[in-house]
């Protein structure tokens, strides 16, 4: 079941841990039960860094959405550490306005869709927008690491870019991949972003579970009145959960992870886990699917 505990408003911070659920336990849950426990539904506040902890892999999903000025990133109580990024590394791509992040110094722009990561052992982290009327809105995610690795920026035109998918199906879309192996090297975490051509709605179909890592969806670009119904559980058990924009789902290693809107969406993938191998999945057969 989720634990919500709100550990440090002074510093601008809300945390939350979500304990990890076995398939068992999720067979059980109503709805509430499973938005408590695996959707996360508030990401950008003004001012305020949002952070959700999953004991999956110990996987951090957050948000932070400046628009008075800069914001430091500081560690939360529950993590224990000195700094942020004294045993993690963190994955960030702005989803709003133009904005900077500047990291032991150097400076980083970031327009919106372009990613930047953060390696283990950087300390002093500034979050800022240009335009306080369209602020930027920095999508994180961070995993422990035990390597440090340099920092660097993934712009728009340095993703590894797949397309897949059919307009006869209903799942033509285009994959950037943005933080992963083949394109710098980090401990565990990766993340990219699939976006849907207009007229399709399926993401991740045929879908896959992999037991060698979790992942976080993160939906956004979902027109206003429009939502998205991403599906989760067993492949012979399967849940739905309602998203609305700019909302994320944790998805348990032993879970599907796929959806279908009422409309063209984009979503951002991240993933943890023992091995940094993308093609890692054990696919579901759609008529297997319960």
């Amino acid at each position: 079941m989720s634990d919500k505990n709100d550990v440090n408003t002074e510093q601008n911070i809300f945390f939350e841990s979500r304990y990890a659920s076995s398939p068992h336990e999720v067979k059980g849950m109503n709805t509430e039960q499973l938005r408590q426990n695996f959707l996360i539904e508030n990401l950008f506040v003004a001012d305020q860094f949002c952070w959700t902890l999953s004991f999956f892999d110990r996987y951090l999903t957050g948000g932070v959405m400046p628009t008075t000025g800069s914001l430091a990133l500081e560690a939360p109580e529950a993590l224990k550490a000195a700094y942020f990024l004294e045993r993690r590394e963190l994955g960030i791509i702005n989803v709003g306005g133009s904005g900077l992040v500047i990291a032991d110094g150097v400076e980083y722009e970031l327009a919106y869709k372009e990613a930047l990561y953060l390696g283990k052992g950087t300390r002093d982290i500034q979050f800022l927008s240009h335009d306080k009327g369209t602020p930027a809105k920095f999508y994180l995610n961070s995993t422990p690491a035990g390597q440090a690795y340099p920092s660097r920026k993934i712009a728009r035109t340095d993703a590894e870019v797949v397309e897949m998918g059919s307009m006869e199906t209903a799942n033509h879309r285009i994959i950037n991949k943005l933080i992963v192996n083949s394109i710098l090297p980090t401990n565990q975490l990766q993340m990219g972003m699939t976006e849907l051509k207009a007229g399709s709605v399926w993401n991740t179909m045929p879908a896959h579970t992999h037991d060698r890592r979790m992942e976080v969806y993160f939906y956004f670009e979902v027109p206003e009145g429009q939502a998205v119904s991403h599906f989760m559980g067993q492949p012979q058990e399967t849940r739905h959960l309602w998203v609305q924009n700019e909302q994320a789902v944790i998805s348990p290693n032993w879970s599907i992870h796929a959806g279908a809107g009422t409309s063209s969406y984009t979503f951002i993938w991240g993933m943890a886990g023992e091995n940094l191998d993308y093609g890692d999945m054990d696919f579901c057969a759609i008529k297997d699917l319960r």
